[in-house]
């Protein structure tokens, strides 16, 4: 079970960086450029936020085979409610411990309606819905099969660690980035949009004609505090919001 999830959590988190990067590109508002923009906290092509989900996705739908309910298709509803209900929980203590802890704000839903705290909404919480319905029709029957092979070759294994050497470097350098974040949230009193400050760093890299590094998007001849202080107004107002 332990290689199937870390197996799924890999998957999850490949295909949740694809469906990012297509979001961003055509379709979220935050982006009017149409630029493509490296999503999410890691450096490289994972969002482990999908991973996770993708974990639980598949958990949630083993329990559905077991009936808790006699009426199958009450069953299924209720299968697909604590699919979504999971899925906005993830996402919402993600989304608050960045903010309260490191004082970073990965993602803003502040101007979509019924959100909270800016951090998970009505609309985002339909998108996850449909996802687990998805996942549940087209991709759980196969999954089962896919990793009783893979679980029994040695090969699979391999993957699996180099992924996670990898992906655990990553992550250790990432966290450097998100230290200098908070160090500067600390002394300005203020929660960083990680996003904007990504931005920040892009169209500097264009307006002096410079070569923008999409898997290093916070790569930049001039220091990093300079991006900060120029948008320092803007983590102002998210700071209030969090605060109201």
């Amino acid at each position: 079970m332990f290689l199937k999830l870390a197996f799924l959590f890999f998957i999850g988190s490949v295909f949740g960086w694809v469906l990012e990067l297509f979001f961003r590109r055509f379709i979220s508002s935050a982006n009017p450029e149409r630029k493509w923009i490296n999503p999410g906290f890691c450096t490289g092509p994972y969002v482990p936020l999908y991973g996770c989900g993708l974990c639980v996705l598949y958990l949630l739908a083993l329990l559905d085979e077991r009936q808790f309910i006699a009426d199958p298709t009450l069953n299924r509803i209720c299968t697909f409610v604590f699919m979504a209900f999971a899925m906005t929980s993830i996402e919402y203590a993600v989304g608050v411990v960045c903010c309260k802890v490191t004082k970073v704000r990965l993602w803003d839903y502040s101007n979509e309606w019924g959100n909270l705290q800016g951090v998970i909404c009505p609309k985002f919480s339909l998108a996850w819905a449909l996802l687990a319905i998805l996942y549940f029709y087209l991709v759980h029957p196969h999954t089962k099969q896919a990793l009783t092979w893979l679980s029994r070759n040695l090969a699979f294994s391999f993957v699996i660690g180099l992924f996670f050497g990898v992906f655990i470097i990553d992550m250790v350098h990432s966290a450097q980035l998100v230290s200098r974040l908070k160090k500067f949230a600390d002394e300005y009193d203020v929660v960083v949009r990680y996003e904007a400050v990504k931005q920040s760093v892009r169209r500097r890299a264009e307006e002096a004609k410079e070569r923008y590094r999409f898997f290093r998007p916070f790569r930049s001849d001039l220091p990093l505090t300079e991006h900060l202080l120029e948008l320092k107004a803007t983590f102002e107002q998210v700071r209030k919001r969090l605060r109201g």
